[in-house]
């Protein structure tokens, strides 16, 4: 409770005082200053009460913005961890494809070693072919 409502309550029951003795009295101008001061502590009060729901959505607003500045900062970090498991993933995948080609590339190379006569007759099969379907679509 702030202090507009509650000065505007207490100006309310001064005018409610004020027209009930303006009546007694048989006399107007207390009755309608009675009455003024009535509508002026409600008017008066319906502010505090409006100040006080806006102060009141202000600081709901100021504490959501923080939890949601909280929750982005916390979704950044996930992010980021994330990320970086996914880096360690992709590196060591690569690795290991590396170290298997690798090591086909060895075994092919032995192979071909071996089977020499073999590995030129495919080489120069392929030659032929490549060079053939070259010069047809001149």
């Amino acid at each position: 409770m702030n202090r507009d409502q509650i000065e505007g309550g207490f100006r309310n029951l001064k005018g409610r005082g004020r027209t009930a003795l303006g009546a007694v009295a048989g006399r107007a101008r207390p009755q309608v200053e009675g009455a003024y001061e009535q509508v002026a502590g409600v008017a008066q009060a319906a502010y505090g009460r409006t100040r006080e729901r806006a102060e009141d959505l202000y600081e709901d607003g100021y504490r959501l913005a923080d939890e949601v500045a909280s929750r982005g900062r916390h979704l950044r970090d996930e992010a980021v961890e994330r990320g970086r498991h996914l880096h360690d993933e992709a590196r060591t995948r690569g690795r290991h494809l590396h170290d298997e080609a690798h090591r086909r590339g060895r075994a092919l190379a032995v192979r071909a070693e071996e089977n020499r006569g073999t590995t030129l007759a495919l080489v120069a099969a392929t030659a032929f072919g490549l060079g053939w379907l070259l010069s047809r679509r001149r």
